[in-house]
């Protein structure tokens, strides 16, 4: 009677705690999957141990997850969130050696009762086993889940693409990007004896078990659950080596066997990227785990250590510049723009996916810096006022916070702009590049939010960039300039800001500044004529009415 009582108890406790609140819109398992709640916030993730194994043929996978955590806050009554999305099943919990039949689920959200589990202010353990048939992509890496796929052969190929989907989709873990595992993660991958298992990382062990073959990577540094991820096909692996800002990196390619030539000569722009970046942005954030770019059944995804690659060996977008200027033409997009994330979304992750904009602003970026290195300030110019075409303005770039909800798909290229228009504006590309190497040495390895990002720009750049980053990232509106002329008498404001925008302005190929804001002001140079050519340097992601 006893376990009875203390099941019903347990399962009261859940129904009668305290609601989350969520917004008008989203529901309870919204707010369970966004937000860093009770049963999350008082322990945190220090390593995750994940083993799989798919069985293709019926869509299924097995496995289990070891997940170490540490006591972070204390607390009365001990609930402990796992996340696994249905239809996947848990098999058992078994936390520090102890079997827990003390659970309840509730949709994707399961709750353990800790009590049993004796928890212990470091080094806890909790082992759970898990099967089922995850979701299964429709169309990777957009809609996400396992990818059970065939190569041009015929041949088994699988891969897994969860990002805002979740990890969940598929094991279970602390679905929540502000907690990353502080010492790395192993991945195991079970497979059928004539197909390669990669994973991120280093590959420490290549086990055959009868028919099957277990390969064991390891990641050393933290990692986001999204970017843990299994490949599995008939792989060929070929490596190179890159002498960058922290010394050697090891260079490590998993191509299927039939375009290894194509990737020895499409890959060499990997070493390009590399130089580029990490002169922008400061020393790739992960030499321990290496750099690797495996070819995927999908376009293309961030995962760290481990780039998902399926650009066709082409450059461009699959072949097509997305900016229309003929610059991304000249590299491979995937190469550059995955890569990119190692430092903006694998290195610095935001806590809630509503901050996404600083993994997607800046690595959309980072193709118009790439360009910038090798084609020269014009070229770069040129393609990043390109992909302003792809601007929506559908809502704002930064979204709903604690549910799990990304912002405005804006977040890319007008995020890529407002950078852009800040570089303008600072006028000072060796400050520029001491902002963005600053940001990956402050918050390097760390989970952060817009607010610290804005604040550390707004630091470098010594002014108050709170109008800039709300009128960007908070509103839809595109900021005017009204200008109007008569003769040599011009005036000028700011329309469709917000309240205290007032961002200066150089004139096209000049370096004369004004400097707007909501009222008019009237700008004094005797030189000005009729003929005078008023128009604001395009760079500035601004529109501009002109009255004469």
């Amino acid at each position: 009677m006893k376990k009875i009582i203390l099941l019903l108890g347990f399962l009261s406790t859940v129904t009668n705690a305290q609601v989350l609140n969520h917004k008008e819109g989203f529901s309870r398992q919204d707010s369970l999957r966004g937000t860093n709640n009770e049963y999350r916030s008082w322990w945190n993730v220090t390593h995750y141990s994940v083993s799989v194994e798919p069985i293709e043929k019926d869509k299924f996978i097995s496995g289990n997850v070891i997940i170490k955590f540490d006591e972070v806050k204390k607390q009365h009554d001990k609930l402990l969130q796992i996340d696994l999305q249905e239809p996947m099943q848990v098999k058992s919990f078994v936390l520090n050696g102890k079997t827990i039949n003390d659970f309840k689920r509730e949709g994707n959200v399961f709750f353990i009762n800790t009590a049993k589990g004796k928890i212990k202010p470091k080094n806890n353990s909790l082992e759970i086993s898990y099967s089922g048939n995850p979701r299964v992509a429709v169309k990777a890496p957009w809609d996400g889940g396992w990818i059970f796929a065939k190569d041009q052969q015929g041949r088994s190929w699988m891969s897994v693409a969860v990002q805002g989907l979740g990890a969940s989709a598929w094991y279970p873990n602390k679905d929540y990007q502000g907690d990353e595992p502080d010492n790395g993660a192993d991945l195991e991958i079970i497979v059928p004896k004539e197909l390669v298992g990669v994973g991120n990382g280093r590959l420490v062990s290549k086990k055959e078990k009868g028919d099957k073959t277990s390969y064991k990577w390891k990641v050393v540094n933290p990692i986001n659950n999204y970017n843990i991820i299994p490949y599995i096909g008939h792989y060929t692996n070929f490596k190179d080596s890159f002498q960058g800002e922290k010394g050697n990196l090891d260079l490590d390619y998993y191509v299927l066997d039939y375009n290894v030539d194509k990737a020895k000569s499409q890959f060499e722009q990997a070493k390009l990227m590399l130089k580029s970046l990490e002169d922008w942005f400061g020393p790739y954030p992960f030499y321990e785990d290496s750099y690797k770019i495996i070819e995927a059944p999908h376009l293309g995804m961030e995962h760290q250590s481990g780039i998902a690659y399926g650009n066709g060996y082409k450059n461009g977008y699959l072949g097509r510049d997305l900016s229309g200027s003929g610059w991304g033409l000249k590299w491979d997009f995937i190469i550059v723009h995955e890569s990119g994330h190692e430092w903006f979304g694998n290195n610095i992750t935001s806590k809630d996916i509503a901050d996404m904009w600083i993994h997607e602003a800046f690595t959309a970026y980072s193709e118009t810096l790439f360009t910038n290195t090798y084609y020269g300030k014009e070229a770069a110019d040129q393609y990043v006022r390109g992909t302003r075409k792809a601007i929506q303005n559908d809502v704002p770039i930064i979204g709903e916070y604690g549910v799990n909800q990304e912002g405005s798909g804006d977040m890319y290229y007008k995020g890529a702009n407002m950078l852009h228009t800040l570089r303008t504006w600072m006028d000072n590309d060796q400050k520029f590049k001491e902002m963005l190497r600053g940001l990956n040495k402050e918050f390097y390895h760390k989970t952060v939010t817009s607010d610290e990002v804005e604040h550390f720009i707004a630091k470098s750049f010594e002014t108050d960039l709170r109008p800039f980053f709300n009128q960007y990232l908070r509103t839809t509106k595109i900021p005017t300039l009204q200008i109007k002329q008569n003769g040599n008498h011009v005036e000028f404001k700011y329309t469709n800001v917000v309240d205290g925008f007032a961002m200066p302005l150089r004139l096209k190929g000049s370096k004369k500044v004004i400097y707007p804001t909501t009222t008019w002001q009237v700008l004094n140079d005797s030189s000005i004529n009729k003929s005078t050519d008023l128009s604001i340097d395009p760079n500035y992601f601004i529109e501009t009415h002109i009255e004469l």
